[in-house]
């Protein structure tokens, strides 16, 4: 497969001199002496003319010669070129994609909407010229086939698959990479650089995202009421210890039970507790 080459072209000022003389002295001519075989030389300038061209500062353009690559001009400026040179322009400046969300199926099979952003620009003009048919469309596809199989490749979070390390919602910078290495080796063939890409949007479809909603709030209530108890039984037991050693009370082990009950009720309710006072004895 072939690489990019440098192609120097001429400067197009010193041609522009060329050119002009080639017209405008044998106008004079033919004026001058009416021989129309001037003219030839008219004709000739202005099919010279053809050959001017102007790149822009982070611009290319790819020189073709009857089907043949000759080079690519990177440098900026005015230049000219042989008129039968077929000249296309490629851009050398960065790019945004921002892909709307799609729908697609994580590693667990929840239907998701996963979008990204997407920092490219092309770096092998020759590539990106005869390698595909349209880079830029390329890029689109090849981006949405990333997105897919990032998607496939891990679950949404852990919920469904306890033993993975790295999700979707808590990978950060790990599935961004991953996401960036994708989309480098599908977008090598068309001479693309990737220069960021990074997940933009992440939810659970329409259809399931109420459910996984009470789901993750299921999960953080479960996970605020044990360190609730662990808080409690902690509690208890540092009161009943410190009782028993300043000899405050002495009581047996059903005494110790009421109050460990009572003691969990307080602190483990979620809602504020009530208490009857007794104001009998104990044993009442």
């Amino acid at each position: 497969m072939k690489e990019e080459k440098a192609f120097i072209p001429s400067y197009g000022y010193w041609m522009v001199m060329v050119v002009l003389a080639l017209i405008l002295v044998p106008i004079l001519l033919v004026v001058a002496t009416h021989n129309p075989m001037f003219v030839i030389l008219i004709a000739l300038g202005i099919f010279l003319a053809l050959g001017f061209f102007i790149v822009n500062p982070n611009e290319s353009m790819v020189m073709i010669l009857f089907g043949s690559y000759k080079g690519t001009v990177r440098g900026n400026g005015f230049f000219w070129a042989n008129p039968f040179f077929t000249k296309k322009k490629i851009s050398l400046r960065a790019r945004n994609i921002d892909m709307s969300a799609i729908k697609v199926n994580d590693h667990v099979g929840n239907p998701i909407m996963i979008g990204i952003v997407l920092v490219w620009r092309v770096h092998n003009t020759f590539k990106a010229a005869f390698d595909v048919d349209d880079f830029v469309h390329f890029v689109e596809i090849q981006s949405d086939a990333a997105i897919r199989q990032l998607a496939g490749d891990y679950p949404y979070d852990n919920f469904d698959d306890a033993g993975a390390d790295i999700t979707l919602r808590s990978g950060g910078e790990i599935v961004n990479h991953k996401l960036e290495e994708a989309l480098i080796e599908r977008l090598e063939i068309a001479g693309i650089e990737v220069m960021e890409a990074r997940i933009s949007h992440l939810a659970y479809a329409q259809e399931i995202a109420q459910a996984m909603l009470k789901r993750q709030q299921a999960t953080a209530i479960v996970a605020a009421r044990f360190k609730i108890v662990e808080g409690a039984v902690s509690m208890v037991k540092m009161a009943l210890d410190q009782l028993k050693s300043e000899d405050i009370i002495d009581m047996d082990e059903e005494k110790k039970a009421a109050m460990v009950s009572n003691l969990l009720v307080v602190l483990c309710s979620d809602k504020d507790a009530s208490p009857i006072v007794n104001t009998g004895t104990l044993n009442h």
